[in-house]
């Protein structure tokens, strides 16, 4: 029998406003949110104050200040955040080669085999997470089990600055009390599929055949089907393969018209070919989103045959994509953004985060 492996994972609280807040000591303990102050800002994260308000990343700038009236806005520094976290990951190579990073502030261990011979990981993840406060000054959120998949929801459960562990004995108990929504992969279109089926627990989802996951969710219902039962083989990668590419652009005053939308989508096409030259990308699905003035977002998304990379290549889709899109006075837009990405259910649970500028939204 094969023995069971020590993953962790850590992701550090509230970042970019924790580094703030540490940085300008009369920060401390004020409801502080990370992002730009203009009509079309929005938060890139809220410090835990904030969050008590109802503040948000995502959320735009205008409604968290409704929210929070004494919101304090700092504007984002990325190569601060950026140099941090290569602090974090310095402190992380201590113990272990075997690191993934899911993004600026958190990543996986694999310590099965680790640099200092502990024999508990629980031990390693205590011992890195004082070190993340004694030497950088600020908090980390840890989970550990024998998988990516619990690994990731464990750090989730006693945030901030806390830490729990998935003993493989309590693993299915601990899933079957789930709600579907913890679950890694599931996003809110997803979650109200999986409601309508009549599935709101880890113990409901369970219960579903894989051929009937498999029939309505497609690969991605493999993945559902063997995380309900605590299995994930998938291994921490230290090689980074990216998943996607992608660009969005929040429009300077919501528009209404199908023509001026077009034009928009246009120009997003071109930047989409900039960042996949750049990145020398090859992927094969178009995915358009679009935010409303109301904040309610679609996502649609088609495969074809050829690898997407001109503007030839992408336009077409793109403008198939937006044709059955609505846009009209009653729903005017307020966000375009394109990505392409791989067709697989790997890129799904990867699927990079949406970038606008320089901003990456952490929570």
């Amino acid at each position: 029998m094969t023995a069971l492996r020590k993953i962790i994972h850590i992701d550090m609280d509230a970042f970019f406003a924790a580094v703030e807040q540490r940085d300008n000591p009369e920060l401390r303990g004020l409801p502080v949110a990370v992002g730009h102050d203009g009509p079309r800002g929005v938060v890139s994260t809220a410090s835990y104050e904030a969050r008590r308000y109802g503040v948000r990343s995502a959320m735009a700038m205008a409604k968290a200040k409704r929210l929070c009236p004494g919101l304090v806005i700092v504007p984002g520094r990325h190569e601060a955040y950026k140099a941090v976290s290569e602090q974090t990951r310095a402190i992380f190579r201590d113990y272990t080669d075997l690191i993934e990073p899911l993004s600026i502030d958190e990543a996986f261990l694999d310590v099965t085999q680790n640099k200092k011979n502990i024999a508990m990981a629980v031990d390693i993840a205590a011992e890195i997470r004082r070190r993340i406060r004694g030497e950088l000054g600020l908090t980390a959120s840890a989970g550990v089990s024998y998988n990516k998949f619990l690994a990731k929801i464990a750090s989730d459960f006693r945030k901030p600055d806390g830490m729990t562990v998935i003993h493989p004995d309590r693993a299915l108990d601990f899933i079957a009390g789930l709600k579907i929504e913890q679950f890694w992969g599931v996003g809110p279109r997803t979650a109200e599929r999986m409601h309508y089926m009549g599935i709101f627990t880890g113990a409901d989802l369970r219960r579903c055949s894989l051929q009937h996951l498999t029939e309505v969710f497609g690969k991605m219902g493999r993945t559902y089907y063997d995380f309900a039962r605590g299995t994930d083989d998938r291994k921490v990668e230290t090689e980074y393969v990216r998943k996607s590419v992608g660009c969005e652009h929040t429009l300077e005053s919501d528009i209404s018209l199908r023509s001026a939308a077009i034009i928009e989508l246009y120009h997003t096409v071109l930047e989409l070919v900039r960042r996949i030259a750049k990145d020398n990308f090859e992927g094969r699905t178009l995915t358009l989103k679009i935010k409303y003035g109301d904040f309610s977002q679609i996502t649609r998304s088609i495969t074809v045959q050829q690898i997407l990379q001109t503007k030839e290549d992408i336009l077409p889709p793109a403008k198939r994509l937006l044709k059955d899109v609505e846009v009209s006075a009653r729903r005017p837009v307020r966000l375009i953004g394109l990505s392409v990405s791989n067709p697989s259910p790997e890129a799904e649970l990867h699927r990079a985060e949406w970038v606008e500028g320089f901003l990456e939204f952490e929570d």
